[in-house]
């Protein structure tokens, strides 16, 4: 059996760490790549990682790179080039430099890899998995957002220690846009089994729903110099693996909706099926009015960053 290839762009913290995560876990030869200016640092952290191999034990290959020639034919491609978000920059300042940055990777990638899943990261999420799947012209299973992994795990963090749990036991549910208007679906937030609305007292709920929605920026806040990057790359190897090993997982992701939940032409947030097709089923919730109401609102803020972008002639 071929080894799966995995290449992520952008070797940055996110990028470097992943590339890490993903050697660790043998799910395929890895390679990592960022823009020539970078000279060798791709490749240094690439060499690395290959060399913790014999100490931690694993017998992935990984290459560091500055040209699209060494991605060629990889199974899937993890998109994290981008400038991070600093404190006091909203999602919404990334948008100008980012959505370049992303096109400019998406292009070369589609040449590339014409056949791969592409699993972007870079941030504002939603409206850059939006450039990717545009740009890229691949269908729409195939252009995945990684956002609701990151959130929910958040959230069973958060759910973990208020209820001096294991957080092994909590299951979580994050839907909408990945930013101050996501909607964190309580009802189906649990503790082994049991809903959190039973444990909790309802202001302790609202306090980890408020916290969750801020949670990348009060990392952000306290990081000073950068963002998230440890949980990121976690969350990102969770649907790389259900993707690889086809094990057809549930998990939160930005997915394009075509009149699911009422939403159309849009990457929001959803439960869906991850197998070897990459998304193989939107799964939908039966949401409550208040809910339904939430959701909407988190796809319009979606929404407004697409036309900004089309204004800028990003996006047509």
């Amino acid at each position: 059996m071929a080894r799966k290839k995995i290449s992520v762009i952008g070797a940055g913290n996110v990028g470097a760490t992943l590339t890490q995560r993903l050697a660790e876990a043998e799910l395929g030869d890895v390679v990592v790549l960022d823009i020539p200016q970078t000279e060798g640092m791709p490749a240094g952290k690439a060499l690395d990682i290959l060399q913790a191999g014999s100490v931690y034990g694993y017998d992935s290959k990984v290459k560091g790179t500055t040209s699209y020639d060494d991605t060629a034919n990889s199974d899937i491609v993890v998109i994290t080039a981008g400038i991070p978000r600093k404190p006091g920059m909203s999602r919404d300042d990334l948008l100008s430099t980012n959505a370049g940055i992303v096109k400019t990777v998406t292009e070369n990638v589609a040449k590339a890899s014409p056949n791969a899943i592409l699993i972007v990261v870079s941030n504002p999420l939603d409206a850059m998995v939006y450039v990717a799947l545009k740009t890229s012209g691949f269908p729409k299973h195939r252009v995945i957002g990684m956002a609701g992994v990151l959130d929910s795990s958040r959230m069973a963090t958060f759910i973990a220690e208020a209820t001096q749990s294991s957080v092994e036991d909590v299951q979580t549910m994050v839907l909408g846009g990945h930013g101050d208007t996501m909607v964190p679906i309580t009802r189906y937030c649990t503790v082994a089994g049991v809903s959190i609305d039973e444990i909790l007292k309802k202001e302790q709920v609202a306090a980890i729903v408020k916290r969750t929605a801020e949670g990348g920026a009060e990392i952000v806040k306290l990081l000073k110099t950068g963002s998230a990057f440890y949980a990121p790359s976690a969350s990102v190897v969770a649907m790389v693996e259900s993707i690889l090993k086809d094990k057809k997982r549930i998990l939160p992701c930005a997915a394009f909706l075509q009149g699911e939940y009422g939403i159309n032409d849009l990457y929001v947030g959803v439960p869906v099926k991850l197998g070897e097709r990459g998304i193989e089923q939107i799964i939908q919730l039966n949401l409550t009015v208040e809910e339904r109401v939430a959701l909407q609102k988190s796809a319009e803020s979606v929404k407004e960053l697409v036309e900004v972008m089309r204004r800028m002639k990003v996006v047509s």
